[in-house]
C-alpha cells in the first residue's frame, strides 16, 4: 500500500461530468463554504471500495490525503480512518482518535464530517469526558462546530441525549444553515427515540430558533402539530 497507488486508483475513477455537478452542489465558489474544493466526480460507494482496498494505509499517507485539495482523497482518507478505528484494538482506536483530532483541518465539508465524526469522535467519547465536543461547539470554525453536534449522533443511538441538548443550546443562534440543519437533525433523531425529551427542548427554545433548525427538528411531526410550531401556537 502506498500513497502513489491509492492516488492512482482514485484518479482512475474520475468522472468529469459528475465532478462539475458536485462542484456546484458542494458550494465551491468564491466565498462559499466549500471554496477551493476540487472534485473528481467519484460516487461514494466507489470511494468506500477504494478505502477498503487501502484500509491499512499509514498515518503518514493518510495525512497527505487529508491535506489534499481533492475532495475524494480526503473523504477516502476519512473512510479508511473509520475502518481502522472500527477494527482496531484499544491502542489503535486511541491512535486513530488522536490522529483525527490533530488533522481535523482536512475534515472540512459536511459529508466528511457526517460520515466520520460519529464513527470516530462519537464512538471514542461515548464512555469518556466530552470536553473536546464542548470546545468545538464554541469554536468559530464551521466544521469544528458541525463535528461537535454530529459526534453526538452516536450518543443518541445509545439513548444518551444530554450532550446533544447542551450542544444544541450552545449552537442555538448560529447563523450558518449547515449548523442549523445539523442541530435540527439531531433533535429530530432524539425525537425518534424520546419525543417527550425533544418537545421539552423545543417548547423552551422554538420561538427563538432559526426557522431552518426548527423545520428540521419537527420534520416528522404530524402536519397539524408541525404547523402549530411554525406559527408559534404551541
Amino acid at each position: 500500500m502506498s500513497l502513489f497507488l491509492i492516488k492512482k486508483e482514485i484518479k482512475k475513477h474520475a468522472n468529469p461530468e459528475q465532478a462539475s455537478i458536485l462542484q456546484r452542489f458542494f458550494k465551491t465558489g468564491k466565498g462559499e463554504y466549500g471554496e477551493g474544493d476540487v472534485f473528481y466526480g467519484i460516487k461514494v460507494p466507489e470511494q468506500r471500495k477504494i478505502a477498503k482496498q487501502f484500509k491499512d494505509l499509514s498515518f503518514t499517507d493518510l495525512r497527505s490525503l487529508l491535506n489534499s485539495n481533492i475532495h475524494e482523497e480526503r473523504l477516502i482518507a476519512a473512510f479508511i480512518l473509520v475502518e481502522q478505528y472500527k477494527k482496531g484494538d484499544d491502542k489503535k482506536k486511541k491512535a486513530v482518535f488522536d490522529f483525527y483530532l490533530k488533522n481535523k483541518k482536512g475534515i472540512n465539508n459536511w459529508d466528511l464530517v457526517d460520515l466520520s465524526a460519529p464513527q470516530i469522535i462519537g464512538e471514542h467519547l461515548l464512555d469518556k469526558e466530552k470536553d473536546p465536543l464542548y470546545k468545538f461547539a464554541h469554536s468559530k470554525n464551521l466544521w469544528e462546530k458541525r463535528i461537535a453536534v454530529l459526534s453526538t449522533f452516536t450518543f443518541i443511538r445509545n439513548h444518551f441525549f444530554e450532550d446533544t441538548l447542551n450542544i444544541s443550546e450552545i449552537l442555538l443562534n448560529d447563523k450558518h444553515d449547515l449548523i442549523q440543519k445539523a442541530v435540527g437533525w439531531m433533535l429530530r433523531e432524539i425525537g425518534k427515540r424520546d419525543l417527550i425529551t425533544e418537545e421539552e427542548f423545543l417548547q423552551k427554545h422554538y420561538k427563538k430558533m432559526p426557522r431552518t433548525m426548527l423545520r428540521y427538528a419537527i420534520e416528522k411531526f404530524p402536519e397539524e402539530k408541525r404547523k402549530a410550531y411554525l406559527k408559534g401556537n404551541i
